[in-house]
């Protein structure tokens, strides 16, 4: 038995800055790109940590659940879609991914939905946020139990030492009555360094699990480059690195699955049997898990 991903969806359409929106429709697209009903999804998994207005309550994957329209009745013998928060950082959705599998082993599921995406909490993308370093965008991936060799493996985690290589928070003493507008990112001048020992660390960890595979990376995109500096790191070849379209910034905690769906799209995983998938962030903080694709992909 495996745990895959059954489909995946995106939306990073211009039409709207709302990460609610966006991931709501990711959402929505993966249930129907799967044939899988709304009631069908016991979990819904929310990553995403920069958020609509800086929304701290309630939790945003409530909202994300009724603007993908999963769980809108309420009756007495209306099936229960539990969601939650899980929010690491950029390492949110592999975080995600080992609890999912965990949820989805004991049968008590038919589906987990893990969704993960960000915005300026100003829902505007102007002059004033032009630092701003993280795109506006949504994704999700649709996972379920499967008989067959496909799916996660372990997943691998680190923490580096010394203090965090990045925050980000509200100033509250100094953004006075705009504070639900604005944001402040800060990161350390070694930030991608630090981030890329300890992907290096998860990487090789997950790598050691099987032996003679034909692999794929996917990970996180603190910068455009930094794909490609952990594949010379783990001896995987430049060509074998898959990455979402990067055109308007780092799209953090929706990189991996943004990546995923593009290259599943684009048919480009032909010929690999696995995916490592490795997350990394300002902890610094890393994770990473091998996924054997079906035969129909590889």
């Amino acid at each position: 038995m495996g745990i895959r991903i059954r489909a995946t969806g995106t939306s990073r359409s211009t039409d709207t800055h709302s990460v609610v929106a966006h991931s709501g429709r990711a959402a929505a697209q993966c249930l129907e790109q799967a044939g899988v009903r709304p009631d069908q999804v016991g979990v819904l998994i929310n990553t995403g940590v920069f958020r609509d207005s800086n929304t701290v309550e309630p939790a945003v994957s409530a909202l994300i659940q009724k603007a993908a329209g999963i769980g809108l009745d309420y009756t007495k013998s209306d099936p229960r879609t539990f969601s939650f928060d899980l929010m690491n950082g950029a390492v949110g959705v592999v975080n995600a991914v080992q609890v999912a599998c965990s949820v989805l082993a004991t049968a008590s599921t038919e589906h987990v939905l893990i969704v993960a995406g960000d915005t300026h909490p100003s829902m505007a993308r102007s002059s004033a946020d032009a630092e701003f370093p993280y795109a506006t965008s949504g994704a999700a991936l649709l996972l379920d139990q499967v008989d067959g060799p496909e799916g996660f493996g372990p997943v691998h985690t680190a923490t580096g030492p010394g203090t965090p290589a990045g925050q980000a928070y509200v100033d509250t003493a100094t953004m006075g009555t705009a504070g639900r507008t604005l944001m402040t990112v800060e990161r350390d001048p070694d930030f991608e360094d630090r981030t890329l020992t300890v992907a290096t660390e998860v990487g090789h960890a997950a790598l050691a699990d099987f032996e003679g595979a034909f692999v794929a990376l996917i990970a996180s995109t603190p910068s455009p480059h930094f794909p490609k500096r952990l594949a010379d790191a783990l001896g995987i070849d430049q060509d074998a690195v898959r990455v979402p379209d990067l055109s308007d910034g780092d799209p953090h905690t929706a990189a991996l699955p943004l990546a995923y769906a593009r290259a599943i799209a684009e048919g480009t995983l032909a010929g690999y049997t696995h995916v490592l998938f490795v997350a990394a962030g300002a902890g610094p903080s890393a994770a990473a898990t091998l996924y054997r694709l079906p035969e129909t992909t590889a």
